[in-house]
């Protein structure tokens, strides 16, 4: 028989139950229902009145029950009763469905339950190994379950958006063949052939260049990726993208299918629409910020003092002998003049450990109304530097004047760090700013043999005013490539991708890629490349990180149902583990070191 609310649509009713528990309305007082879910708590009143608090994955419901209850904590658990409003002066407002009770209940055990290690409470802090450890229990407390549903939110907004758009969803595989990308890959030994191995793919790059060439047009995917890279906050071995490539397209198009699906999805989480995404050079990016991840919410930007020291005679300042770009860049800390000593002590030894000779400090004070600098090295300057410095850098009095100088991108680079350190704020904390930083260096320095190493990757199509400096001034080559920032944090980068034969053997020659190498590294997809690619770009972004940003949470563990530690361990499996020796004996494989202890 279909119940009363299941007749009715309830969302979620079932042939358990005709409704969820944060789903009730007035329009359901003094409807008969029944509910299940977890017990979360018991309250008696002698012997012939109790107070059960169920919980579902909508909230939580008030039931009243003529007599005891022999059901504890986490008991899951079937009601049957009467809605009803509270009396007046009971309600509870600190809960959704404070202004009513379920009454005339009776209660089904369904299944018991030991008490859990940890109360399944958002207010109750507990360790975070514990939390793994018992993951099972974590996913039942509120914030959790927001955090995986906003996920799932997330994830039908982009689909949603790149469906309107014409891409088309294809899956790509998990074994796979090594790529060009650079990061650590996991090997999956075959039992098929024994000695070769297949990896994980770190993206899906290589097989959606195939799709273009395929005639796809435009695809995407909700891809699974592996890295077997060092853990932190922002990283997991295994996450999640949003892949995409569109053929016949350039820079402009990707960047617009990429911010419509984004905000998109921003809108889907938190109810607003962010405003157009702005765009900034990594030039511009590392000049102003000091990094090519600028978190927009707050202002301390960088300050050229080049011109102020241009010719000082204070030796820390003064530009080497010889020096190919030497900068001396600054960062105002507001309110820093009170900085004990001891802090700017360890400011200093902070930029020695992140690779400059040094950091110079002044502080802005005033005595009998003169401004002046408090620093060691006040007496060394000269009045023109004393004022240049003060009006290049906007300081007043109180603020804190921090000063690198050094090799123009390790300067701007270590005061980026202090800046975040300094001013920054979580990374989940509103408002969310994006940015799109554009014309990435095509290259990244050198590699033992002198050779150029990609940015991004081989396949990056360069800036087309830069296609003749590829063999005289690699270094000066900007790339077609992008990134996407939300509040600080990278959420995926993308590129125009190379499909011309000329220029692709260009860019190996000068990365020191010969024929060989090159047809052994990548044939197949240059095999491919001869049947006919069209011009085609494309982009990926994480979804983990998305979607912790919009969840509040400062680590993707929060947003991932069964996440590993910093260390890469699973507690609640207690993976990684030894295979046993017939199976390693099927795969043809023997281990030198022993399985760790745990």
């Amino acid at each position: 028989m279909i119940s009363e609310g299941a007749r009715d649509g309830a969302p979620g009713a079932t042939s358990m139950r005709t409704h969820l528990c944060g789903q009730l309305e007035d329009g359901d007082v003094g409807r008969f229902i029944r509910l299940c879910g977890w017990v979360s708590r018991r309250r008696e009143h002698g012997e012939h009145l109790a107070f059960v608090d169920l919980r579902d994955h909508t909230g939580t419901i008030q039931c009243v029950v003529d007599g005891s209850v022999d059901a504890r904590s986490e008991y899951v658990v079937a009601v049957t009763g009467t809605l009803r409003r509270r009396p007046e002066g009971m309600e509870n407002p600190n809960l959704a469905t404070g202004g009513w009770e379920v009454g005339d209940c009776e209660i089904e055990v369904l299944a018991t339950a030991e008490p859990p290690p940890f109360a399944v409470e958002d207010r109750v802090d507990v360790d975070e190994a514990t939390r793994l450890r018992y993951r099972y229990i974590d996913l039942r407390r509120p914030r959790m379950q927001a955090n995986l549903r906003l996920r799932a939110v997330v994830n039908a907004a982009l689909r949603a958006a790149m469906d309107r758009m014409g891409f088309c969803e294809v899956e790509t595989p998990l074994l796979w063949s090594p790529t060009p990308e650079g990061a650590r890959e996991f090997a999956v030994p075959s039992r098929l052939h024994p000695g070769a191995f297949y990896v994980l793919p770190q993206s899906p790059q290589l097989a959606k260049q195939l799709l273009m060439v395929s005639g796809m047009d435009r695809y995407y995917q909700i891809a699974r990726c592996l890295r077997d890279e060092d853990l932190r906050a922002d990283r997991q071995f295994e996450f999640t993208q949003l892949d995409m490539e569109a053929s016949f397209v350039n820079q402009d198009d990707v960047l617009g299918f990429v911010s419509e699906s984004v905000l998109d999805a921003a809108e889907a989480a938190t109810g607003e629409r962010p405003p157009p995404i702005a765009r900034m050079t990594w030039a511009e990016a590392l000049e102003r910020y000091g990094t090519d991840k600028p978190d927009l919410r707050f202002a301390m930007e960088l300050v050229d003092l080049g011109e102020v020291f241009a010719t000082t005679e204070v030796r820390a300042f003064a530009a080497p002998q010889g020096a190919r770009r030497h900068a001396v860049k600054a960062l105002v800390v507001e309110g820093g003049a009170s900085f004990a000593r001891s802090r700017l002590d360890g400011l200093v030894e902070t930029a020695k450990a992140e690779g400059a000779k040094g950091l110079a400090w002044f502080k802005v004070t005033e005595g009998d109304g003169v401004v002046g600098l408090d620093s060691p090295l006040d007496r060394f300057l000269s009045e023109t530097e004393r004022t240049g410095l003060l009006a290049a850098s906007g300081a007043v009095v109180g603020d804190l004047v921090l000063v690198v100088s050094d090799e123009h991108r390790l300067a701007c680079t270590v005061l980026g760090r202090m800046r975040v350190a300094l001013g920054g704020r979580p990374v989940g904390e509103g408002p969310y700013r994006y940015v799109w930083v554009v014309e990435f260096p095509m290259f990244d320095g050198v590699d033992s043999a002198g050779h150029p190493v990609p940015a991004h990757h081989p396949f990056t199509m360069p800036h087309p005013d830069d296609l003749d400096l590829l063999e005289t001034d690699p270094a000066a080559v900007r790339s077609q490539a992008y990134d996407l920032v939300l509040n600080g944090w990278e959420l995926g980068s993308g590129s125009v991708r190379v499909h011309r034969a000329d220029i692709q053997g260009r860019i190996f020659a000068a990365l020191g890629i010969s024929a060989e190498q090159a047809e052994a590294r990548f044939g197949f997809l240059l095999d491919a490349f001869r049947y006919g690619a069209p011009p085609h770009a494309g982009f990926a972004f994480g979804i983990d990180r998305l979607a912790a940003i919009f969840s509040g949470a400062d680590t993707i563990r929060e947003v991932i149902a069964f996440p590993k530690t910093q260390s890469g361990a699973d507690p609640l499996t207690g993976a990684p583990k030894a295979l046993s020796a017939n199976a390693l004996a099927d795969l043809g494989i023997k281990t030198t070191v022993p399985a760790p202890e745990r």
